[in-house]
């Protein structure tokens, strides 16, 4: 086996993307790259301590830099690009989250709009330790602590939509973008959907860990080093944002309100049932609604992201995308000895 081509990108300070869509590619790959990359976290390496402010270190709407975007070769508008996080590991000992004026899912919004005045701001230094795979979380008051398990994810993964469309890095929609799912850890594949010529894929927003629904709106956000191959399946659509592990398939759907984003996640895994596994549309409709798991990823963002997954041992012993996890996950053993 041919060692596959391995692209290494730390971008400097002024080199990210903050939308999907109308930014030029860093850099053109052939499907099968291996990227090696750094990305900073959803502050722009800002927040570094208590007294750290986002409303006064940051600029919107320059938050969640995004690294790339890449041109992946001979992807068009049909196809669907396919990103394996090998691994995903902090690039710091600390963290960072806040509370962040008019924006969480216990206060008042701009789109949920009250007359009370907003949180006040704080934030939350957490101390990773590396070795020991560890988040230490500190209360303000109370003197209670907690150490808690790393589980490294990225909040934002996408490609360029479509229609000429250009989204800030913070909206998740049918492109990927900030979805913010628990579910993007390592060992999972990501399917997007391609809808301009080489797709122009871009990811960041790492977080340590984050509970289901990021429910102040900030995670434990951290920088990443992330590797990840990146392959091309064509003439196979992907309408929005699928993740395959070794345990499940898993859909995701981006909407305002909640139960929108909830019916186009369970439409789209009774879709991929019929699609992949043999079902007829009403008995993949009954068999999903019998089986299916959904957390919710976020219920903060611009739009809000759920989640339908189900467990493959319990599905039709039949190839969806070609077997392409499968395929990776030996590709990433491979890179790991």
């Amino acid at each position: 086996m041919t060692d596959p081509f391995v692209l290494t990108v730390r971008p400097e300070p002024g080199e990210y993307a903050w939308t999907f869509g109308g930014a030029p590619p860093v850099a053109r790959i052939a499907p099968g790259t291996v990227l090696d990359l750094y990305t900073e976290d959803c502050f722009a390496g800002r927040v570094r301590s208590e007294k750290d402010l986002v409303s006064e270190v940051c600029e919107f709407p320059f938050l969640n830099p995004q690294t790339g975007p890449f041109h992946v070769e001979g992807a068009e508008p049909g196809d669907t690009v396919a990103v394996h996080f090998v691994s995903i590991e902090p690039a710091r000992d600390w963290a960072a989250s806040t509370t962040v004026p008019l924006f969480g899912a216990l206060t008042s919004t701009h789109a949920t709009a009250g007359l009370q005045p907003p949180l006040p701001e704080k934030v939350w230094i957490w101390q990773l330790d590396r070795t020991r795979r560890t988040a230490l979380f500190r209360a303000h008051e109370g003197g209670f602590e907690r150490e808690l398990p790393l589980d490294p994810m990225h909040g934002t993964v996408g490609v360029a939509p479509a229609n000429l469309e250009v989204r800030s890095a913070l909206v998740p929609d049918a492109h990927g973008g900030n979805m913010d799912t628990p579910e993007m850890r390592a060992g999972v594949t990501c399917y997007l959907g391609v809808n301009v010529e080489g797709a122009l894929l871009s990811l960041g927003d790492g977080h340590a860990r984050q509970g289901e629904g990021e429910t102040c709106g900030v995670a434990v956000e951290c920088a990443m080093n992330t590797v990840v191959i990146v392959e091309l399946l064509k003439g196979i659509a992907t309408p929005w944002p699928r993740l395959e592990s070794d345990t499940h398939i898993v859909s995701t759907g981006s909407a305002r309100p909640l139960e929108d984003a909830f019916r186009i996640s369970q439409l789209d895994l009774v879709q991929w049932l019929v699609r992949d596994y043999g079902f007829a549309e009403l008995d993949a409709y009954q068999y999903a609604t019998q089986t299916v798991e959904s957390p919710l990823a976020n219920v903060c963002d611009t739009n809000y992201t759920c989640v339908a997954k189900l467990r493959k041992e319990w599905l039709p012993a039949r190839e969806t995308y070609r077997g392409l996890h499968a395929r990776l996950r030996e590709t990433a053993a491979a890179l790991r000895r």
